[in-house]
C-alpha cells in the first residue's frame, strides 16, 4: 500500500518524500502530530483533531500554521492520494531545521501529511499490561508528541507475548492508556475510563464517545481506576482513531465474553459516527 506524503508544501510518494536531517523533529523528537481516520475519501473529525494538534504545540510552545493551511495541506494530500475507501491519515508538525541539541533554532515548523489506505484490525484482539508507567507529571503530559519510544517498547512487549496493545500504569499505579488507544472498563455494568488527570491522551474517540454516550444515557464516566481494575472488568474497549471502539477478547490471558453496555457503546460509536464526518 503506497503513501501519499506533503512536506511544506510538495506533495509525493512517501518513498521519496524528504524531511531535513537535522530537522528538530528527527533530532530530539521536537513535534507533534495527529492520526485521522479517513472514510470513504473524508477525514473523520477534523476540527477536533485539529484542535487538539494547537493543544499539544502549545504545550511544546511550537508555532502552528493557520487552521486554513493545515485544512489546505490535508484536501491537497487526500487528492493526491486518490480515493481512499478506508485510510489513515497523519499530520506531523516539528521544530523545523535545528541544533543537535536540545534548543531549538527559530525558524519555520516542518509539517508534514501523509495518507494512505488501511487494513481493518483483526477480529480477534488481545492485550497485555506491562510494567512501565506513564509520568502524569510529565512536562509533556496530555500532549500527543512525537516521542514515541517508550511505546514502540511496549508495543514491542505486547507482540512478544502474542498480544497487539499493551496498557499501562501511571506512576501511581493508576490504570492510565494503551500505547495507541484509550481504555474503557465494564465494571458493574457500567463503562468507566481512567480520568484525564491519569496522563492520558484526552483521545478524539474517547472524547465523542463520552459526549455521545451521556447523550444516548448509556452509563458512563471518567475515574481514577487501580491498575488491578482491568482484571475485575467484565468487558475491556479499546478507543483510538483507527480502532473506533474495540472489544478486547483476552487481557493478561483472561478471555473477556463481552457486555451489553460494551456492545452498546460499540454500536452506538459506529451509528453516530456514520451521521456526520465532523462531529
Amino acid at each position: 500500500m503506497g503513501v501519499t506524503v506533503w512536506v511544506n508544501g510538495v506533495v509525493g510518494d512517501g518513498e521519496e518524500a524528504k524531511v531535513g536531517a537535522l530537522d528538530h523533529g528527527v533530532t530530539v523528537g521536537d513535534g507533534v502530530f495527529e492520526t485521522l481516520s479517513v472514510r470513504d475519501g473524508v477525514p473523520f473529525a477534523l476540527t477536533r483533531h485539529l484542535r487538539r494538534l494547537e493543544r499539544s504545540a502549545s504545550v511544546l510552545a511550537l508555532h502552528v500554521p493557520c487552521r486554513e493551511h493545515l485544512i489546505g495541506a490535508v484536501s491537497q494530500t487526500l487528492a493526491a492520494a486518490g480515493h481512499l475507501p478506508r485510510g489513515r491519515l497523519r499530520i506531523t508538525l516539528t521544530g523545523g531545521p535545528g541544533p543537535l541539541g536540545s534548543d531549538r533554532a527559530d525558524v519555520a515548523p516542518t509539517l508534514v501529511v501523509a495518507a494512505g489506505d488501511t487494513l481493518p484490525w483483526p477480529h480477534h484482539i488481545e492485550a497485555v499490561s506491562v510494567p512501565w508507567p506513564r509520568n502524569e507529571r510529565s512536562a509533556v503530559a496530555g500532549a500527543k508528541t512525537t516521542s514515541y519510544a517508550e511505546n514502540v517498547v511496549a508495543l514491542a512487549e505486547a507482540h512478544r507475548r502474542g498480544a497487539m496493545e499493551a496498557i499501562l500504569p501511571n506512576t501511581r499505579g493508576e490504570l492510565c492508556e494503551g500505547t495507541g488507544s484509550n481504555v474503557v472498563l465494564v465494571l458493574d455494568g457500567e463503562l468507566v475510563t481512567p480520568a484525564l488527570s491519569s496522563g492520558c491522551l484526552a483521545g478524539i474517540t474517547r472524547e465523542l464517545l463520552l459526549e455521545w454516550a451521556r447523550d444516548d444515557g448509556l452509563p458512563i464516566r471518567e475515574a481514577d481506576l487501580a491498575m488491578a481494575a482491568l482484571g475485575l472488568a467484565e468487558d475491556v474497549l479499546l478507543t483510538s482513531s483507527t480502532r473506533d471502539v474495540q472489544h478486547v477478547d483476552v487481557v493478561d490471558g483472561r478471555p473477556l465474553a463481552g457486555s451489553g453496555p460494551g456492545a452498546a457503546a460499540s454500536a452506538l460509536f459506529a451509528g453516530r459516527a456514520a451521521e456526520r464526518s465532523d462531529p
